[in-house]
C-alpha cells in the first residue's frame, strides 16, 4: 500500500469543500450523531474513523442528502445547503459510493453509469457515452471496459463502475463508505492510487473506515468518532495507529501478534472435500489440516467458498465427496451432533438462524449445543448466561430477553461465549471453527475475542479462523490458506508469506503474473 497520504497540496485558506456544522441526528432510542463538526478541504482525503455504530455512516449520509440533520447544517464551499435526497446531493456535486454496490447485473458498464442521470440526453449516443466512461476511467486509474456486462465483472471492477458513475456526473466531493471491505490487497493499492488522482484535481474525498493501517496510508486528516460523538481530529502525519485506536475505544489497546509453538498432532483433517451447489463445486477438492495448539487462517474475498467450507467441516451441510475427521473420528455426513460429539465448537458467519435462535432467550440459546438429557437444566443455563453477560460485557437487560433484540456485536459475544466455554478442559471443545470472529465488535471487544482464541490455542485446541479481513487473519494465524473459487490457492506459514503473495492468490493470480 502507499506509504504517503494522498492529496498533500491542501489550500486551507479556501472555504471547506464540504462541512457538517454541529449536526445532530436522532433515531428512536439512539443518538446517532451528537453535535458533530466535520469538514473536508479541497484536494484532501479526510477519514471518518470509528467502529460499527460510532456514527460515521450517519454523518456521511447527512453529507450526501440521504439523511437530514435534526440540528445543525451542511455547508458546501462555505455556503449552507439543505439536501433533501442523494439526487440533490449529486446535483450539488456530492457523490457517495456505498459499501454494497447498486448496479444492474444485466446492464453494461456504460448503461449502469448513465442509469438515473437526470441530465442525460433523451436520444442517447452509445459510442459517445462509452468513450467518456473510458476516458474517466483512464484519467483516474479506473480501467474498465464500458461495453462489459456488469455480471461478468469482479468485485473490484464493480467498485470501479460505482466510482466512475459519480465522477461521470461531475462530483467534486466523493464519500467512500468502507471501500476496501471486499478488495484484495492489490485492489486496495489500486484504489488508493485512484484516490490520489482524484484529490490531485482538487476534489475532496471522505474515506469512511475502521481499518487503522489503511487510514494511515490514504488519509491527510482523521476525525475519530465514538458513540455518535467526535473524540478527536488529527493529521495523519502527527499520529499513529495506537493513538487512533485509543481515540476509538477510550483506552490503550493491545495489538501484539501472538504466535503458537510447534504443534505436531492433527486435530482437524479434511481430505479432498467437495461441496456442490447449483451445479458448481463451491468447495472444490479441498484438503487441509489443523493441529492441536495451532491457528489456521482461511483468507479470501467473499464468495470464494468460505461459508460452505465452514458448514461442511461443521456437519451442517452435506459433503459430495471427501472426508472430515475430527480428533480421530470420521464425522463425514453424520451431521453437526456427531461433529460436536467429536470435540467441535462452531461459530458460524450468520449469527441469527444458524448460530442463535432469534426467538429464544439467552438462557435457552446457551443450552442449545449442550449435551441433551431428559431434563433441561435451565438453572445451569441461566448461570452460564449471567457469567457470559458479565465477562463478555454483553449489553442486555437480562438473561431472559430474546436473541432477536440484541445488536450484531452482542449476538456475536453470546455465540462466542457459548462455543468457547470450557475449551481445553476435559470434555470441552478441542477443535474451534470461527467465521468472522470480530465482525461488528469494537476494538476493545475484538481485542478480548482475539485473546480468547489465543487462550484456546494455548489450551491445546486446534483453531480454524475464516475471515475476509486479511489483517485479522495474518495477526491471529500461525498458518494461512487462501481460498479462490472454492480451491486452496495458497498455503504456508504466516511469517513466511508476503502480503503481496497472499493478495495475488486471493485474486486468482499466480506469483509472477500481472494482476487481472
Amino acid at each position: 500500500m502507499t506509504d504517503s497520504a494522498a492529496g498533500s497540496d491542501i489550500v486551507p485558506s479556501q472555504p471547506a469543500a464540504i462541512a457538517a456544522v454541529r449536526v445532530t441526528k436522532r433515531f428512536p432510542g439512539v443518538l446517532a450523531a451528537d453535535r458533530v463538526d466535520f469538514h473536508v478541504e479541497h484536494g484532501e482525503v479526510h477519514t471518518l474513523l470509528g467502529e460499527n455504530g460510532a456514527g460515521k455512516s450517519t454523518v456521511a449520509a447527512m453529507l450526501c442528502g440521504l439523511y437530514q440533520p435534526d440540528d445543525g447544517h451542511i455547508e458546501l464551499n462555505g455556503a449552507r445547503v439543505d439536501l433533501r435526497s442523494p439526487r440533490e446531493g449529486l446535483a450539488h456535486g456530492i457523490g457517495m459510493v456505498h459499501q454494497h454496490f447498486r448496479l444492474v447485473d444485466r446492464f453494461t458498464v456504460a448503461e449502469n453509469v448513465i442509469l438515473g442521470d437526470p441530465h442525460q440526453a433523451h436520444v442517447l449516443n452509445p459510442r459517445e457515452i462509452e468513450s467518456r466512461v473510458a476516458e474517466i476511467g483512464d484519467r483516474f486509474g479506473l480501467p474498465i471496459d464500458p461495453r462489459a456486462t456488469t455480471s461478468d465483472l469482479t468485485v473490484g471492477q464493480r467498485q470501479r463502475v460505482e466510482i466512475v458513475k459519480v465522477l461521470y456526473r461531475g462530483a467534486d466531493v466523493l464519500l467512500l463508505d468502507e471501500p476496501t471491505a471486499v478488495l484484495t490487497p492489490h485492489e486496495v493499492d489500486a484504489l488508493f492510487e485512484t484516490v490520489s488522482a482524484i484529490t490531485a484535481e482538487g476534489k475532496a474525498v471522505v474515506f469512511i473506515s475502521h481499518k487503522l493501517g489503511e487510514v494511515m496510508a490514504v488519509s491527510d486528516r482523521v476525525t475519530v468518532m465514538r458513540a455518535g460523538a467526535v473524540t478527536g481530529e488529527v493529521a495523519t502525519a502527527d499520529t499513529d495507529q495506537r493513538h487512533l485506536a485509543e481515540l476509538m475505544v477510550g483506552r490503550p489497546v493491545e495489538a501484539a501478534t501472538r504466535r503458537g509453538s510447534n504443534p505436531t498432532e492433527a486435530a482437524l483433517v479434511a481430505t479432498d472435500l467437495t461441496v456442490v451447489a447449483d451445479g458448481q463445486n463451491v468447495v472444490d477438492n479441498v484438503s487441509l489440516t489443523v493441529k492441536h495448539g495451532e491457528v489456521l487462517g482461511i483468507a479470501g474475498v467473499a464468495g470464494n467458498g468460505q461459508r460452505p467450507l465452514a458448514r461442511a467441516l461443521a456437519g451442517t451441510t452435506s459433503v459430495d465427496s471427501g472426508t472430515v475427521v475430527i480428533c480421530g473420528s470420521d464425522v463425514t455426513g453424520k451431521g453437526p451432533r456427531a461433529a460436536r460429539g467429536a470435540g467441535l465448537a462452531f461459530v458460524p458467519e450468520d449469527r441469527l438462524g444458524t448460530g442463535l435462535v432469534p426467538g429464544l432467550s439467552l438462557t435457552d440459546n446457551m443450552l442449545l449445543t449442550r449435551p441433551r438429557s431428559f431434563f433441561v437444566d435451565r438453572k445451569a443455563g441461566r448461570t452460564e448466561a449471567e457469567a457470559a453477560i458479565e465477562s463478555y460485557e454483553i449489553k442486555t437487560p437480562g438473561t431472559e430477553v430474546t436473541a432477536a433484540v440484541l445488536s450484531g456485536g452482542n449476538s456475536q459475544k453470546v455465540l462466542l461465549a457459548r462455543e468457547l466455554a470450557n475449551v481445553g478442559e476435559p470434555g470441552g471443545p478441542r477443535v474451534v471453527i470461527v467465521s468472522s470472529p470480530t465482525r461488528g465488535l469494537d476494538i476493545g471487544a475484538a481485542e478480548f475475542v482475539r485473546g480468547l482464541l489465543h487462550d484456546a490455542r494455548e489450551a491445546g485446541a486446534a483453531v480454524l479462523i475464516i475471515s475476509e479481513d486479511l489483517d485479522e487473519v495474518r495477526s491471529l494465524s500461525d498458518r494461512v490458506a487462501v481460498l479462490y473459487r472454492g480451491r486452496v490457492a495458497l498455503e504456508g506459514n504466516t511469517d513466511e508469506l508476503e502480503i503481496d503473495t497472499i493478495g495475488l492468490a486471493m485474486a486468482g493470480v499466480d506469483e509472477g503474473e500481472a494482476p487481472r
